[in-house]
């Protein structure tokens, strides 16, 4: 009989009972339905900025994480991690997590932010704006929200449900059977970079004649993008589109001065600057070497500077400028061919143009032009944006899906077309196109470069020279043009205009912990378990007894 076996075997371990615990402990813990792998969750976090510009420190200044996770009403959230969903972020809720001492804030973004609403949307870029004002040492992560990242949520939530007890008795059993986390981001600390090289790339198409004679036309963008994270910086819009912009303008006039009917009398220079996000560092380090170098006199006769910013999107195209050209000048004729070109679109484009005086007393230039215009060098910017206060400059929320194609390739015919009636004295010609069939701009190999360009962060500190990005606009600048090269430079030691800190990407493991009153429990029912096995084994016959008396009574019963 089965019964009598298992007596026989419980005999067997009744005079080494502890011995015999230690055995059946792994045997339970395998045969248990929770899964130890369930205990701990790795996953990418993506930290807030943080660089010093002109003296000025920005972002949080601390990553390392190692404390206990708290939703963002907890009542307790000192020496805490802070874990949050997007909407229930708000600048005066930071300031009080600042307040109240809590250790790190991990903020949930949906996972995909091409689907928010124009509400979720303007309370993120305001954000970001307000984030990036802030110098805190609270570290400040952001993480696209994973199922994983959502039942970790949703314990934290459970167990800070403890905190509206009505009483004593009910906060004691929510606490001990929530799930606790322990937020864990390891590693080495952000450190400063005063070394970090910023690279420009130009080329340049000479014009008919003697070079040094004729005048120039400088075509610029930057390729860096911004946002609150490094890590998620992709700026597609910004300033992806001006890049694509300028390498398609290149492609475009590089045919048109190989040939030599076509061959202008204008030298054009194409210039791709680094840290554009960033006071337009590398716009100004550019300037500098090629105005005050002997060597150099691509700027000794400038026409004037096309600055690209900005083109992927939007209804109307705006050209900044900081002071409004005469109108016999090189940029008011610029400024009527702009015109001209964006009416003979079809659809026709809009065009406008926007006036805003350097203001000298803010800490950042509100367009790359501006850099330029201190030198007294005639230049402008052309932008979707009417404005340099739009937060869509400034945001993670820039993705591939927010560029329009189709607006992206009439925006740069627009500007192909302005620039080949300046350089070709065609300004009278009226309704005349010529970029068109094999000369058309080529909307296969745009899209290509949106996706090449928005494949990876582009955040400056993240593009250092020996990156991949770097190496393919040079390689394809030079298939267009003559005398590309590349130059990188520092930031001053003694007086640095800018500093960059590593340390946009981390790792953070959420460990699964109980909390110290759980652990009284299960100390307690430990204690009475071995309390209970410790009396049956000692009194094993009495038991068994008791047991034998239930089996051989079941039959009679069933029998009656």
């Amino acid at each position: 009989m089965w019964f009598s076996e298992a007596g026989e075997i419980v005999e067997m371990f009744r005079n080494s009972f502890p011995l015999s615990f230690l055995f059946f402990v792994p045997i339970i813990i395998l045969i248990s339905p929770v899964s130890p792998v369930y205990a701990a969750q790795e996953f990418n976090v993506y930290r807030m900025q943080q660089f010093d510009l002109q003296g000025s420190s920005y972002g949080c200044k601390n990553a390392l994480v190692n404390m206990e996770a708290r939703p963002i009403d907890s009542k307790m959230l000192t020496r805490r991690c802070v874990v949050a969903r997007l909407r229930d972020v708000t600048m005066p809720k930071f300031r009080d997590l600042v307040t109240n001492n809590a250790g790190a804030l991990l903020v949930l973004l949906p996972q995909d932010l091409s689907k928010l609403s124009a509400e979720e949307r303007e309370h993120l870029q305001s954000l970001e704006r307000d984030l990036m004002q802030e110098e805190t040492s609270l570290p400040v992560y952001f993480s696209p929200e994973t199922e994983e990242l959502q039942e970790i949520y949703q314990d934290l939530e459970h167990g800070v449900a403890g905190d509206q007890a009505v009483s004593a008795w009910e906060a004691l059993l929510s606490s001990a059977t929530a799930n606790g986390f322990q937020m864990v981001v390891s590693g080495a600390q952000a450190k400063a970079l005063p070394d970090f090289q910023v690279t420009n790339i130009q080329g340049r198409l000479s014009g008919h004649g003697i070079e040094e004679q004729l005048p120039t036309i400088v075509i610029t963008a930057h390729y860096d993008a911004t946002g609150v994270a490094p890590g998620l910086a992709y700026g597609a819009d910004s300033n992806g589109s001006g890049v694509v912009a300028l390498l398609e303008l290149a492609r475009l006039f590089s045919k048109l001065y190989t040939n030599s009917r076509t061959h202008a009398k204008f030298n054009l220079v194409f210039l791709v600057s680094g840290a554009g996000k960033f006071n337009y560092q590398g716009t100004k380090r550019w300037i500098e070497d090629n105005m005050e170098s002997a060597d150099s006199n691509l700027l000794a006769d400038v026409a004037f500077v096309l600055c690209l910013d900005s083109l992927g999107t939007g209804e109307t195209l705006h050209l900044h400028v900081s002071k409004p050209p005469r109108e016999d000048s090189d940029g008011g004729v610029f400024l009527r061919n702009l015109e001209t070109a964006a009416e003979a679109q079809t659809p026709p484009a809009k065009f406008s143009m926007v006036h805003k005086k350097i203001n000298l007393a803010d800490e950042m230039l509100a367009w790359e032009h501006e850099r330029f215009s201190i030198k007294r060098l005639l230049a402008f910017t052309l932008s979707r944006f009417n404005t340099t206060r739009d937060l869509d400059r400034t945001t993670i929320l820039d993705s591939r899906e927010r560029v329009n194609e189709e607006t992206l390739a009439t925006n740069i015919r627009v500007v192909a077309e302005a620039l080949a009636r300046h350089v070709y004295n065609l300004t009278s010609q009226g309704d005349f196109s010529l970029f068109k069939e094999a000369m058309d701009t080529q909307e296969e190999a745009e899209s290509a470069w949106m996706e090449f360009l928005t494949s990876q962060p582009r955040a400056a500190q993240l593009v250092p020279p020996e990156h991949v990005l770097l190496g393919t606009l040079e390689n394809t600048l030079s298939r267009y043009l003559k005398d590309v090269r590349r130059t990188t430079f520092k930031a001053d030691k003694r007086d640095p205009e800018f500093v960059f800190y590593t340390g946009a990407v981390y790792t953070m493991n959420a460990f699964n912990v109980k909390p110290a009153v759980f652990d009284l429990f299960l100390a307690l029912g430990i204690a009475a378990y071995l309390a209970v096995m410790y009396l049956c084994a000692t009194n094993f016959h009495i038991v068994y007894t008791g047991l034998r008396k239930i089996m051989v009574s079941q039959p009679k019963e069933k029998s009656t």
